[in-house]
């Protein structure tokens, strides 16, 4: 079974509306190719500084929610929606993907679980703890194709997430996200490799374009990685389009080959 994807890496300003539009144009765009997923950046449509949060904020339902319902339902495709800074009814903040359906019917949600609190010597200092508050679980949602994953960035760094997604049935992990000069270069597609091989799974991440004048400076380098480890397709740090056709058979003649989930030993292992 084949399914095809699309990530649209993108620059983000700070007008939201013009976000929204600049990726509605892409989706159109990609529409003749005719994708069963796509995937938008990180913070889409919000500059990705913490103090920017509150102030882009929306509840679930608002105008950023159903520009992307509205999309999904347009060109008949499951949109994994970036990610947007979300209110709830208590005030707190989350960083949220939004997962439509074909008829653009909400079939998930994701709030970023591990928020990105670094300080590296002479590197990068963020905290989105200043503003956001985590989400509290794991997310895989139903398709026609299976069982499929969303986590949000800083998320991929942690082995147990990715691991109990697959352990909860997913095909895929799609991964908005917006690594930055620090740690795109260093860590961006070992992390990618390394949870694809772990898990034995395709995973698809999907950034920001490069702004070299904004606050924080995206690596770009959209991916996808699969269950053998290797790279398949990735970006430069400029604006486009990756399209990867991604084959679930040979996910599954992967896992009986080299039947990494059949050996684990449970009972040796404590979280």
């Amino acid at each position: 079974m084949k399914i095809k994807t699309a990530a649209i890496q993108m620059h983000t300003v700070p007008d939201k509306m013009e976000n929204i539009r600049t990726a509605g144009a892409y989706i159109e765009k990609v529409s003749a190719q005719k994708p069963d997923f796509v995937i938008l950046p990180e913070m889409f449509c919000c500059p990705y500084q913490t103090e920017n949060f509150p102030v882009y904020a929306e509840e679930e339902g608002g105008p950023a929610w159903q520009a992307m319902s509205g999309l999904a339902e347009k060109y008949q495709i499951y949109l994994i929606a970036g990610s947007m800074p979300e209110r709830d009814a208590d005030g707190n903040i989350f960083n949220t993907s939004y997962i439509f359906d074909r008829q653009g019917k909400q079939i998930g949600k994701h709030r970023k679980a591990h928020l990105f609190d670094i300080n590296v010597k002479g590197g990068q200092y963020f905290r989105e703890s200043d503003t956001l508050t985590p989400g509290d679980h794991a997310t895989v949602f139903d398709t026609e194709f299976g069982k499929m994953g969303v986590m949000i960035c800083y998320d991929i760094r942690f082995p147990e997430f990715a691991r109990t997604m697959v352990l909860d049935g997913a095909k895929m992990i799609f991964v908005p996200a917006a690594f930055n000069m620090t740690t795109g270069p260093a860590h961006w597609e070992l992390s990618f490799r390394a949870r694809a091989l772990d898990n034995q799974i395709y995973m698809l991440g999907c950034a920001p374009a490069r702004d070299t004048q904004a606050g924080y400076i995206s690596w770009g380098h959209s991916i996808v990685s699969d269950p053998w480890g290797q790279v398949r397709k990735q970006l430069d740090e400029k604006e486009g389009i990756l399209i990867e056709e991604i084959d679930l058979d040979r996910e599954d003649q992967i896992r009986e080959q080299l039947p990494l989930l059949k050996h684990r030993k449970c009972e040796m292992y404590h979280l």
